[in-house]
């Protein structure tokens, strides 16, 4: 289950956005060929990654913010990127193309001493936009709650696309990463829950300023937790039904 667009179309052209995705996909082809070679994939990544017991250790920071640009597979940046275009442009409309880089960058960081905090003596390489993305979708519930997102549902043969209220979508994100987080062992699952739950978190907090500018109550009162302006009306999804033969 993924989200694959919102109904909450941008008015201005999204500069930060598409940069942070080209920025990405460039330095994730850098990387591509030494991926194939796990020693090589090391030393690429050992002054760029984020190494838990290095900031606590030796008090080095740089992994923080040059691990956000990092990925580690195919899967892993799609995603990332994915998440990054339906729910980046609306708060790049809310804060500028200036204030949206520097909050994502600050979610980014947010999340990575979240990391840091939950696992401070590990010495697993940490890699990822998804920090950061998560900050931008914690700020995209803040602002809009109750806009519509559509979500590809794919169960063995069973597809559809559901559409649900971003509250819906987001909070059950921010659950999992939680329930994950508490559930598996510090880097025993390839996934730094925490970091995502941290940026989710400090992205909420780092749009109540936006939001409050906006009405904060107020702002939810007049839209009713909508986009301030009409919703992306889509064709019917022409994913075919799968019968299931007699």
């Amino acid at each position: 289950m993924f989200p694959i667009r919102d109904h909450n179309p941008s008015h201005g052209t999204p500069f930060v956005v598409y940069a942070l995705i080209a920025l990405n996909v460039l330095i994730f082809f850098v990387q591509l060929p030494y991926m194939a070679d796990d020693r090589a994939l090391a030393k690429f990544w050992a002054d760029r990654a984020l190494y838990p017991v290095l900031v606590t250790d030796h008090f080095s920071y740089t992994g923080i913010l040059t691990s956000m640009f990092l990925h580690a597979g195919w899967m892993h940046i799609i995603g990332n990127m994915l998440f990054l275009w339906i729910f980046g442009d609306n708060l790049e409309d809310q804060m500028g193309h200036f204030g949206f880089l520097v909050f994502y960058l600050a979610s980014g960081i947010a999340a990575a001493f979240a990391h840091v905090y939950s696992a401070p003596g590990s010495t697993v390489p940490t890699v990822g936009a998804s920090g950061a993305i998560a900050g931008v979708m914690g700020g995209y519930l803040l602002m809009f709650p109750r806009a519509k997102v559509d979500i590809l549902v794919i169960i063995v043969i069973f597809i559809r696309i559901f559409t649900l209220p971003a509250w819906i979508m987001l909070g059950l994100w921010f659950a999992l990463q939680v329930f994950s987080g508490l559930s598996t062992p510090l880097d025993g699952g390839g996934v730094a829950f925490w970091a995502h739950a941290g940026g989710f978190v400090a992205g909420l907090v780092l749009a109540l300023p936006i939001w409050v500018r906006r009405g904060g109550p107020g702002f939810w009162a007049r839209t009713q937790g909508r986009p301030p302006h009409p919703d992306t009306v889509y064709l019917p999804s022409r994913i075919p039904t799968v019968r299931r033969r007699r």
